[in-house]
């Protein structure tokens, strides 16, 4: 099960009496999400999903009422309840997903997750820079404004799903804010350094997972650099154009020693990963190899909850560690490049995850078929009006006919599912249906005028 929260209690607080109808009804939820999301021969029902929802946010709101009575509504009391209350909503996160619902509410939970796990893993490495914080603050931002307009549509009697959501936001916020503060005190001067050693920093990171002959000659470049950066230094102090000392000292020297460090760890002859963590090291390549397919593919192949499975099992591995750092069987720290390859390869995975949910449409799967081919034709249209050269109306015929193909598959100006429903994604796929058009009828009258 997934986290709430980064830091927790060994001992969670205990389930109350009140609380304990609200985790049944839970469970109960879960599991028929669950079964849902196997079934792979059937599309998502909306009227299933949406129903199920619902009855989630009575669960929540019953939940409210009793933490408040109870004085437990803080952001940072977390039991089991939590828990599964968590996994319910980043599964129907997904499903809404799958349904096209992108900007609703429900949808955006599952990212915050997500978020937050990449947040915790760059304050464990400390490595990272402003642009790296920059496509997530971006999508706080986004998130924020739609919370902040449901909340203004409401009142004073904000829905169940809007504070809970707003506490995940809260929570990616705060995270947001630490870690921006982090590279705040860097002087202007020191930031070229700083973002440099990231670069190296990140190269090291990436060269430990390889074998030692493999590595080594960019780790000899590396370590070039990491001399030249190091020579910059005036009595082991870095230096702005004024000739002072440049603010950021702890930040940028701390970093250069710990590049230093892990060159020699990836320069030293040996494997990377003790005998013990190779489990969890090859799970996690696994896992990234069969993500980073995912991302190839994602357009035709994808269902938003089978996202579902790689996060359970990232929460797993991620569980494994104590204070950021992982640990053999022995009960001792795993060494420092073990330590590195497989946080990299945790983050590596966390941020495709991430990429994933990013590049979701918001189209229902229903309408994914019409949406793909549609993008397909454009692409083809696109490129026979780059390259094609002078065509004819029989050159044009065959685009013609799929486009018309398409457009015969709406009914009364929609396109809808098998059960006569109307699926989200009408306006994506109407814009791409026009645009075609419009490109077909360039192609033709450029035909015409030759």
């Amino acid at each position: 099960m997934l986290h709430m929260f980064s830091t927790e209690p060994l001992r969670k607080p205990t389930i109350s009496a009140a609380e304990q109808p609200v985790l049944n009804r839970l469970v109960g939820i879960r599991n028929q999400l669950a079964a849902l999301k196997k079934d792979r021969g059937n599309y998502y029902r909306p009227n299933d999903i949406v129903g199920l929802y619902n009855d989630l946010l009575a669960q929540v709101w019953a939940l409210h009422g009793v933490r408040t009575s109870e004085h437990n509504d803080n952001d940072a009391y977390n039991n089991r309840l939590d828990a599964v209350l968590d996994e319910c909503f980043q599964l129907f996160s997904l499903f809404y997903l799958a349904l096209g619902k992108n900007k609703e509410v429900p949808a955006t939970y599952v990212q915050l997750v997500t978020i937050k796990q990449n947040f915790e893993l760059l304050n464990d490495t400390g490595i990272y820079t402003d642009d790296d914080l920059e496509p997530f603050k971006v999508r706080l931002l986004e998130i924020r404004q739609l919370i902040d307009a449901e909340v203004s549509r409401n009142g004073d009697e904000p829905k169940p799903e809007v504070l809970l959501v707003s506490r995940r936001l809260r929570q990616c916020e705060t995270e947001l804010g630490l870690l921006e503060e982090t590279t705040r005190v860097i002087s202007d001067d020191l930031m070229p350094v700083y973002e440099e050693l990231v670069h190296i920093r990140r190269r090291l990171t990436a060269l430990s997972v390889l074998a030692h002959a493999e590595a080594a000659p960019e780790a000899k470049e590396l370590q070039r650099r990491l001399i030249a950066i190091d020579d910059m230094r005036v009595d082991d102090r870095f230096i702005d154009s004024a000739g002072c000392v440049a603010a950021g000292q702890t930040q940028v020297v701390g970093l250069l020693e710990e590049s230093f460090e892990r060159l020699h760890d990836v320069q030293a002859e040996g494997s990377a990963v003790p005998p013990d963590m190779a489990p969890v090291y090859e799970r996690l390549v696994e896992i990234r190899v069969q993500l980073d397919k995912l991302l190839l593919t994602s357009r035709w192949t994808l269902r938003e909850t089978d996202l579902w499975s790689y996060q359970v099992q990232l929460h797993d591995i991620d569980g494994m560690r104590r204070n950021g750092q992982f640990y053999g069987l022995s009960g001792e720290p795993a060494p420092a490049q073990a330590q590195a390859a497989l946080n990299f390869l945790l983050h590596k995975c966390y941020n495709l995850v991430y990429k994933l949910l990013s590049s979701s449409e918001p189209v229902a799967e229903t309408l994914m078929p019409v949406h793909n081919q549609l993008r397909t034709l454009r692409r083809c249209l696109h490129e026979v009006k780059k390259y094609g050269g002078p065509l004819s109306a029989r050159d044009l015929y065959p685009y013609q006919m799929k486009l018309s193909s398409i457009d015969n598959l709406r009914t009364d100006g929609k396109f809808l599912d098998d059960e006569g429903y109307i699926p989200e994604g009408q306006g994506v796929v109407m814009s791409l249906l026009n645009e075609c058009y419009d490109l077909l009828y360039e192609l033709m009258a450029a035909e015409v005028d030759e």
